[in-house]
């Protein structure tokens, strides 16, 4: 048996190859939607994908689900648990409590494990050629390295009411009745790592075991004593801000994600070309340099989404799709460099990408406006506005400043004043530059803190060391 676990640094996300090498086919679990990693890692195998599945109906990312099996002719197996209101919304094969896909000597069985979604399915794999005994467990986003798929995603980014209590306790019932059922030796290869929102403290490590989980997690003490209300109360405390983007994920995921087919080379665009389009306000400039750059000059109402492992994040931050119908100018080195930003933007469904440009010769300029930390105090802010999470604005901030987190600004304007500039921090200034170009794209009068709130805090201890005079 083959077992590859596909990671993407960007969302922290974790899809599954499992291949039967004397049958030479394979599954494909929580897919992504730029798809050709899962394609070479056929080919490279001298496999053929006759699966694909996915775990739950996803809320970080939009599923590559039905454009990998679009692409290979593969069957679609999906979640028939939950009851009514979960149900997906496009033909596929259902999978229920118990049920299984097989591919030669490999069983790969679904557990209903509700908690984090109530039709979220856990599968269970069993290498035939090997053992008849199960040796793996794909968990999704309910056990992860340390930690627990959160319950409260429904209520934060769903329009759920209250669903949280009741995906609690059916987290305390599936560890109960379905995990802590299965052997110790068994290795769970979870769908998340460290640095997802799907839950509060995810391991960085890959994958862990049942055995290990059952003596170490935070959650075994709760499950040894029975006790489901400690285990409700310390699962829903302190769970971090949920993206506003979810809610477009969950609803797209469930419905089934529009099947790009293969997408063609990006074009290079001419600037003549497109300083007439942002004149008449036609097109979206993208700057993905290093937000230091941008600071340097960048073209007026562009949105900063830096290139690298948080592109798709930071885009699915600073753009609706649903809002937002024009499309899209990548400020990018070249075309490979163009191409990959587009890999990382269509995981979150943002695929109207019209072009890329190398450079701003011929485009309208400015520099985003900036205060230093020790302007601050005499400067007549409208808000100071901390973009950071809720845990790290607790744990300590500017005083006077109100919290809303980069990730949610865009859905939450009408907590902001029309009128007067909002000063912008988060902690270092990367999620900062993300959220102040969003809020300028807007039409808001926004000056970045310089440094964001590491530089101000050090400009306070430095004001605190000096000496007497």
């Amino acid at each position: 048996m083959l077992l590859e676990r596909i990671y993407d640094q960007d969302l922290a996300q974790a899809g599954y190859f499992i291949g039967c090498q004397a049958k030479g086919e394979a599954v494909v679990v929580d897919a992504r939607r730029d798809i050709d990693v899962y394609l070479d890692l056929a080919k490279a195998n001298g496999m053929k994908i006759v699966a694909v599945a996915e775990t739950h109906i996803h809320a970080d990312y939009l599923s590559g689900t039905r454009e990998l099996a679009a692409a290979t002719g593969a069957g679609i197996y999906i979640s028939g648990e939950g009851g009514t209101d979960w149900q997906y919304g496009f033909d596929a094969e259902r999978l229920h409590d118990g049920d299984a896909i097989s591919i030669g000597n490999i069983t790969i069985q679904a557990l209903h494990t509700p908690g984090h979604t109530p039709e979220h399915l856990s599968f269970l794999v069993t290498d035939g050629a090997f053992s008849d005994q199960p040796g793996y467990l794909l968990s999704g986003d309910f056990v992860f390295a340390g930690d627990l798929g959160r319950p409260d995603l429904l209520d934060e980014a769903a329009g759920g009411i209250d669903t949280r209590f009741e995906g609690a306790k059916q987290l305390f019932a599936s560890l109960r009745t379905k995990f802590l059922t299965l052997p110790d030796h068994v290795q769970v290869h979870p769908g998340h790592g460290s640095g997802s929102a799907c839950g509060k403290a995810l391991g960085a490590i890959p994958s862990t075991t049942v055995g290990y989980e059952r003596l170490y997690a935070w959650w075994g003490k709760y499950l040894a004593a029975n006790d489901e209300q400690g285990f409700i109360d310390e699962l829903l405390d302190g769970q971090p801000d949920a993206h506003a983007y979810f809610g477009r994920m969950k609803r797209q995921n469930r419905l089934g994600p529009e099947v790009l087919g293969e997408r063609g080379p990006l074009p290079e665009l001419d600037n003549q070309a497109v300083a007439v389009d942002l004149a008449a306000d036609k097109v979206t400039f993208v700057d993905t340099r290093p937000n230091a750059q941008v600071h340097e000059g960048t073209v007026a109402s562009a949105l900063n989404i830096p290139a690298g492992n948080k592109a798709a994040s930071f885009g699915a931050w600073a753009y609706d799709p649903e809002t937002d119908d024009r499309p899209l100018v990548l400020l990018a080195p070249d075309q490979d460099a163009a191409q990959e930003m587009w890999d990382h933007l269509v995981r979150v469904g943002i695929d109207n990408i019209a072009g890329y440009t190398t450079g701003l010769d011929g485009l309208p300029t400015t520099v985003p406006a900036l205060i230093r930390p020790e302007e601050l105090d005499g400067f007549d802010a409208a808000l100071v506005l901390d973009v950071r999470n809720k845990s790290e604005h607790a744990a300590g901030h500017i005083p006077g400043s109100e919290q809303l987190s980069a990730g949610r600004v865009l859905w939450n304007l009408d907590q902001l004043p029309a009128d007067g500039p909002i000063v912008t921090y988060c902690q270092s200034g990367v999620r900062n530059s993300v959220a102040a170009s969003t809020l300028r794209r807007a039409g808001y009068n926004v000056v970045e803190l310089d440094g964001s709130y590491a530089a101000w805090e050090s400009w306070q201890k430095a004001g605190e060391n000096a000496p007497a005079r």
